[in-house]
């Protein structure tokens, strides 16, 4: 679908893209420009949510805003026009502001228009960069230096994409007041990692600012004393919707469904009357499991990485799936076939204030433990800053959801459409257990394994919890079972 058109010789028009995963709407969270407001290609102009999450949608020509279809809050339509743009304005030339000299700005007539069928690419999808600039965000903050600690300690796995290799940097002069220049990538990783890109020193041709420079920016910054560490799931590290005050008077309020939370609505519908589940639970003594979380906390091969309960539970669950493979698939109802996948994709489900997400970490199987916790604190940061894209939520097979986190024992998971099984653990406590024919205190408990009845039998599905909790109980068995 053409994302753009042209009205006439002076105005362009740029409709909502298909943000990915053939969604149909999505609605407006904010715009960040204004009419009169000067555009180039490459320049985020607004952020909508998707059924799925945020992103951000960078507009594909240069011009000055005309028109801005629907306000802040709308839902629109795939393919609806929502900002007009006036690429001749004062019926001159498109505008564009002289911050580097002229030779580093491509002229506009090299590509006047999209070719047929081509979307704006949104940032974090991997764009064919643009060189041009484009206008810093109104209203954007940095955010707190514990952010871009954080971020420092993932080593940079946020960051979306490599830019294309530059000559020799050479430190360019920067105009007092003018607008740095950077790349829609380059100005997203300056925002996970909390820099303003007008205190960065370019070295790029033109003046124009490159990953290594705002990578250079964040090296000084102070990590804090000490880190906390993560909790022992997503959603403990992720914020959890507040309810609004009640009004006095008011009796009820009624909150509009839509987006991330109408799609865990109609999704979870769908899955609980298309797949036939089955819930089986056991209780298990992790209090080695535990043990092995401390010292591993203290493992030099460790260091960096956060080390948690979470942890060790996804490693078992995907020693599991490697023992008892026909687990992990999916049933396709259209040509009635089951369908084996050989990688795991395992989500961890998240609790956000838009909403329930499953986020995967992409074949974990071949993962080693510090590969896979640092991929499980990428997740936990990402999902906490809201900042998951659709492709980080589609292809899963096997999800994991940890309701302990909230103090309950354990509970019967709806699985996430399309996968075979979900785990959900409860509750670590301190509970009397017989452990070498005495009762002594032990860290107790529950695993709950909910699975596709048409999928997985009772025998498939009991093997694989029994396997994850004879792991957890006896966590050798990470080296003699992988």
């Amino acid at each position: 679908m053409t994302t753009m058109t042209e009205t006439s010789a002076r105005f362009r028009e740029f409709k909502m893209p298909d943000v990915g995963e053939g969604l149909t709407e999505a609605e407006i969270l904010k715009w960040y420009v204004q009419p009169g407001d000067t555009v180039t290609d490459g320049q985020v102009v607004c952020e909508v949510e998707t059924a799925k999450a945020a992103v951000e949608l960078p507009i594909p020509f240069d011009g000055v805003v005309h028109e801005l279809r629907f306000p802040e809050g709308t839902t629109v339509d795939v393919g609806q026009v929502i900002i007009a743009v006036d690429v001749v304005p004062g019926g001159g030339e498109a505008a564009a502001e002289p911050v580097a000299p002229a030779a580093a700005e491509p002229e506009p007539a090299a590509e006047p228009e999209a070719p047929k069928g081509r979307q704006p690419v949104l940032v974090g999808y991997g764009v064919a960069e643009s060189s041009t600039k484009r206008r810093a965000r109104k209203g954007t903050e940095p955010p707190a230096a514990a952010a871009a600690a954080i971020q420092g300690e993932l080593n940079g796995h946020a960051t979306v994409a490599a830019d294309v290799p530059a000559p020799a940097p050479t430190v360019a002069t920067v105009v007092p007041g003018s607008r740095p220049l950077a790349k829609p990538p380059v100005r997203k990783l300056a925002k996970d990692l909390g820099i303003d890109l007008a205190t960065v020193t370019p070295t790029g041709p033109g003046g124009i600012i490159t990953r290594e420079d705002v990578h250079a920016a964040a090296a000084p910054v102070p990590a804090p004393a000490s880190v906390p560490t993560a909790p022992a799931a997503v959603a403990e590290a992720v914020a959890v919707p507040v309810a609004a005050a009640p009004v006095p008077g008011v009796r009820e309020t009624r909150i509009p469904v839509k987006g991330v939370r109408k799609a865990i609505a109609q999704a979870m519908v769908g899955s609980a009357f298309t797949a036939p589940h089955v819930t089986e639970f056991v209780t298990v003594d992790v209090t080695r499991m535990m043990k092995l979380v401390a010292e591993l906390k203290e493992d030099k091969d460790m260091a960096g990485v956060r080390v948690n309960p979470l942890l060790i539970i996804a490693k078992a669950l995907l020693v599991a799936i490697k023992r008892n493979p026909e687990v992990n698939a999916a049933w396709d109802e259209a040509n009635q076939e089951i369908v084996q996948k050989h990688y795991v994709n395992l989500g961890i489900a998240a609790a956000t204030p838009r909403g329930l997400i499953v986020p995967n970490i992409k074949d974990a199987h071949d993962k080693t433990l510090p590969q896979l916790a640092a991929a499980l604190g990428e997740l936990v940061t990402t999902a906490r800053e809201g900042k998951t894209s659709p492709a980080a939520m589609a292809g899963g097979t096997v999800t994991i959801t940890n309701v302990g986190v909230f103090g309950v024992d354990t509970g019967t998971p709806i699985l996430n459409p399309g996968e075979s099984a979900i785990l959900a653990v409860g509750a670590i406590k301190l509970q009397p257990w017989v452990h070498k024919g005495k009762v002594k205190p032990r860290q107790v408990t529950t695993l709950a394994l909910s699975f596709d009845h048409r999928l997985v039998d009772g025998e498939l599905g009991s093997k694989v919890l029994a396997d994850v909790a004879t792991i957890l109980e006896q966590p050798k068995r990470l080296i003699t079972w992988a």
